[in-house]
């Protein structure tokens, strides 16, 4: 083991055994793994490090996108690292996230030293969900965006998710969608003019989210995109990522009721100055928007992606459709 991340678990857990127990999963394009490691004669048995290295460019298995890619990369990072450092304490048991235990960078290296959520109660991951447990994530969210309705993202992205628009101009050039691509800064000035800004996950997809054994709870992980921005952002991306066209549809009404629902009632409870209402009533008419802003995405991405149906199509169509409308 490195004796730099020896030195940070030993000063967190207060133990010098410790253990190689797994490697998780590699981070995405090679720069970096999520690591397991056991504890011996400590009340915490296991704990996860998040490994960060920057790759050899002369080695990097997928070779170099572009430079672009590789500082919104960096970037993300420097991001979870102020994430995990100054802003996950304000997260409790209603927005549960793994407490961080220690934080540290040298050179092109990070170490993020985190509870294994596994140990504390969260071992499920699903590809699938119920409506109930997609209460459960939604319940999440709620709760996530009430706890910093209002607050400025500092030290994290300006404008959270990781397809937003100025971080994305690429996949904008190649968009052949004409009409859609015309409309993307309107799109995303729709939704940046929200008088209610709050901070968003920015990755809020299903395989984020560890749930309890009986999926009556979970928590979140992954918060290389969390930055500003408008709550229906993480809302309208984590339903993408659980149903397929029909569902989207059919379910749409009854999913937002659920967040809204709970949304209202979170902001009550943790007190937020704030009218519960007002801000069902514009992030409402914003979820189509949140959604059009990601279909923007995908489709000069991926144009053969799975989620572009004509369910996106349609809703792209009326907001670009509505924005055009308005500048008249």
């Amino acid at each position: 083991m490195n004796k730099h991340l020896q030195t940070m678990i030993s000063r967190a857990t207060g133990t010098t055994e410790i253990f190689k127990i797994e490697v998780l999963q590699s981070l995405w394009s090679g720069y970096g793994n999520i690591i397991r490691y056991g504890l011996k004669k400590n009340d915490r048995k296991t704990l996860i490090v998040k490994h960060v290295q920057w790759p050899d460019q002369k080695h990097h298995p997928r070779g170099w996108n572009t430079d672009l890619s590789h500082q919104r990369k960096v970037k993300s990072y420097e991001v979870e690292t102020a994430w995990y450092r100054n802003w996950s304490r304000n997260c409790d048991e209603s927005c549960r996230i793994p407490h961080c235990l220690s934080v540290d960078s040298d050179n092109n290296e990070t170490w993020m030293v985190l509870e294994d959520l596994d140990e504390s109660g969260y071992p499920v991951r699903k590809s699938s969900v119920s409506m109930a447990e997609m209460r459960v994530c939604l319940t999440w969210l709620a709760n996530f965006h009430a706890t910093f309705l209002g607050k400025k993202p500092t030290d994290l992205w300006q404008t959270g998710t990781y397809w937003h628009l100025d971080t994305r101009p690429d996949e904008l050039q190649v968009l052949e969608d004409i009409e859609l691509k015309s409309a993307a800064v309107k799109i995303d000035q729709k939704l940046q003019n929200s008088p209610y800004q709050t901070i968003v996950h920015g990755d809020a997809k299903l395989a984020n989210f560890c749930f309890s054994h009986d999926a009556k709870k979970v928590a979140a992980v992954d918060f290389q995109y969390v930055g500003g921005g408008c709550g229906m952002k993480d809302v309208a991306y984590f339903i993408s990522s659980c149903l397929y066209e029909k569902e989207c549809e059919r379910l749409e009404t009854g999913l937002l009721d659920i967040y809204f629902s709970q949304l209202k009632s979170a902001l009550t409870r943790k007190q937020i100055a704030v009218d519960p209402e007002a801000v069902e009533q514009d992030w409402r008419a914003l979820y189509p928007v949140a959604w059009t802003d990601f279909h923007r995405f995908l489709k000069g991405w991926s144009p053969g992606h799975w989620k572009i149906h004509s369910y996106s199509e349609r809703i792209a169509h009326k907001v670009v459709t509505q924005l055009n409308d308005e500048v008249l």
